[in-house]
């Protein structure tokens, strides 16, 4: 069984401890969190530390904190010559301390703790100092999930990036359809299908040809009219501001 101590208790960590705690490879020996109340109810309490001078020795150290924290965090842990792995899409191993081998052990999904997920169809992107570590490090990530890449830092802050786009971004698209269906009080759950098969469609489609709508199309009427129509000048203008994109993009 491959050890580990997981630093971290937010959405990312959580999804983790859940998943390596029903793996029958993995042996979550110790969890660290500035406070136990946030893991009462994922890990039994002798498993946690709020101390970093308690942790335990462990084959690989998983850093599951914001970025801003990394580098404390791996300050902290009190071992030299230990494989240190964080888990963000943005951040360089470099800034972890150079006491420890270091890596990356990055989950690209959206976790909400409330919200149950499939780790087994989590894409994990690995990236690590030393050749030799990588084994180790793909070892962890092929127990927890089908779906396993070497990945270097520049293609995966490229895929955060992307990532912001497809999630992030597109869910805020649902937000703004939201505010707007209860402005005219239309049930929101009357687009969900529309929502479905967009996301099935590019399944076998490129994006590209997947797109449709009056942008694509310059249909400029009905253009004009959804202008007119929206009262939000922020949704005004992001309207605009997609439709030029989506019509810049038709020219290339």
């Amino acid at each position: 069984m491959i050890k580990i101590v997981l630093l971290g208790s937010g959405n990312v960590a959580s999804h983790l401890i859940k998943a390596m705690e029903a793996n029958d490879a993995i042996d979550l020996v110790q969890v660290f969190a500035r406070s136990k109340k946030s893991l009462v109810n994922l890990i039994e309490s002798s498993k946690i530390t709020t101390s970093f001078a308690d942790l335990k020795e462990a084959d690989v150290y998983v850093i599951s904190v914001s970025d801003k924290a990394i580098e404390e965090v791996s300050n902290q842990i009190p071992f030299t010559d230990k494989l240190v792995v964080h888990t963000s899409g943005t951040m360089d191993f470099r800034v972890m301390h150079p006491k420890n081998k270091r890596g990356v052990f990055y989950p690209l999904q959206t976790f909400s703790k409330s919200k149950k997920i499939d780790i087994k169809s989590v894409p994990f992107c690995l990236e690590t100092e030393n050749v030799e570590d990588y084994k180790t490090v793909e070892n962890l990530a092929k127990n927890l999930s089908n779906s396993v890449y070497k990945i270097n830092g520049k293609q995966r802050k490229s895929l955060h990036i992307s990532a912001v786009f497809v999630s992030n971004f597109v869910n805020h698209m649902y937000q703004i359809g939201n505010a707007l269906c209860e402005e005219n009080k239309v049930p929101f759950a009357i687009l969900q299908p529309l929502i479905e098969e967009t996301a099935n469609k590019i399944k076998m489609l490129s994006p590209t040809e997947a797109q449709t709508g009056p942008a694509i199309r310059n249909d400029e009427p009905t253009i004009q009219k959804h202008l007119e129509a929206l009262k939000n000048p922020t949704h005004k203008e992001l309207y605009r501001q997609l439709t030029l994109s989506i019509q810049n993009v038709k020219k290339l």
